[in-house]
């Protein structure tokens, strides 16, 4: 198995310590992938807008995190959708330098955080195996937990970024069960891909308003206004 591609993290893009841990990843990074079908639409702009959220919060890329994305269909080496770009920028996010891939075993198997952008995208995920059950949500359902747990649980940013997101996802796995979605599709963030940009525009708000919970969890700092 090869090491998971650089250049795709947040930071300065350079390829990431030997993996050592029994999921391969090391214990001072925190990996997210965000995953949807074709990774040239949804699952970017989650990527792309995590990072921006974050680095928004912090004032810093890094950190230990790194934020991936692929897709279970995922159009290998191809760019971002064009509306899918003009949501990014209209939030000020970065999307250049974006290229697509395909969800690979290597890439489950090296993150702490699987985020989906449906339930079908989450099951097949689960089905590669690799421990990934605990660790896999759609993202609608993670915001959903993250908003159930008091922050005060949770370690200071003081401890680092990685300590606090670990065990941000232990917390939101211990309560998978009790808290459940009041309808199915409420887990759901539907695929744009061929849309005119409003409806572009309407995912990219629905997908900021799941990651601001989650980002603020994550980085024990709210949105500035």
């Amino acid at each position: 198995m090869t090491a998971p591609e650089a250049g795709r993290g947040i930071g300065n893009g350079e390829r990431e310590a030997e993996l050592t841990t029994t999921f391969g990843f090391p214990r001072d990074t925190f990996r997210i992938l965000h995953v949807s079908t074709g990774n040239v639409c949804r699952s970017p702009i989650t990527e792309r807008l995590t990072r921006h959220f974050v680095a928004e919060r912090l004032g810093v890329l890094g950190g230990g995190l790194i934020v991936e994305s692929a897709g279970t269909w995922g159009h290998e080496g191809a760019p971002m959708e064009a509306n899918a770009e003009a949501v990014l920028a209209e939030f000020g996010a970065d999307a250049s330098g974006f290229v697509g891939r395909e969800l690979l075993d290597e890439h489950v198997i090296t993150s702490d955080l699987v985020l989906t952008a449906t339930r079908d995208h989450r099951a097949q995920v689960i089905s590669m195996g690799h421990s990934a059950g605990l660790r896999t949500f759609t993202l609608k359902e993670f915001t959903r937990l993250v908003r159930a747990i008091d922050p005060a649980t949770l370690p200071p940013l003081e401890d680092g970024v990685v300590a606090r997101a670990r065990a941000l996802v232990r917390a939101a796995a211990a309560l998978r069960g009790w808290l459940l979605a009041p309808t199915a599709e409420a887990d759901e963030v539907y695929d744009p891909y061929g849309a005119p940009l409003p409806f572009f525009r309407s995912i990219g708000d629905e997908i900021h308003e799941a990651l601001d919970p989650v980002v603020t969890a994550l980085t024990g700092v709210t949105a500035r206004m």
